[in-house]
């Protein structure tokens, strides 16, 4: 007997991508206006919550490749939202925080960003919204599902 392909209706990775989409659309829309990509508000949005770190935990943090990475600090640094260092304690590493005009944009496009997330939030209600940010996080971590004792 030959097993078949579940149909891309019921596809864990297409229906991921199609989620993803739905989301981000009016994400982008919104970066459009300020001029930034949507990899560039991640790395932002991740030294302004985090704060001043070394680019190989950005790029985890940002769920960014470090050859990404590169390429998107120095357009950052370009347009002065982020700013880089040596490290103190060992030179050949480098600091990265995110500079008074990258805080900026964060607080300029707060309440826009906060209200895209509310309308997720309020169109699959706050239980299920919670549901899914937990559910996503453990199949993120690799984790088993909790067992039921």
């Amino acid at each position: 007997m030959t097993k078949a392909l579940p149909s891309t209706s019921r596809s864990l990775p297409i229906s991921l991508l199609r989620a993803r989409e739905e989301v981000m659309g009016p994400i982008r829309a919104m970066l459009a206006d300020v001029g930034i990509t949507e990899q560039q508000w991640r790395v932002l949005r991740v030294l302004e919550e985090r704060g001043a770190m070394e680019p190989t935990r950005i790029a985890e943090q940002a769920c960014l490749l470090l050859p990404s990475l590169t390429r998107i600090l120095q357009k950052l640094e370009q347009r002065a939202l982020i700013q880089r260092r040596q490290d103190e304690s060992d030179k050949r590493k480098q600091i990265v925080q995110i500079s008074a005009a990258g805080s900026e944009v964060i607080a300029q496009n707060l309440d826009t960003s906060i209200a895209l997330t509310e309308q997720v939030r309020d169109r699959l209600g706050v239980e299920r919204y919670e549901m899914l940010l937990d559910l996503l996080k453990e199949l993120s971590e690799g984790g088993a599902a909790p067992s039921e004792d």
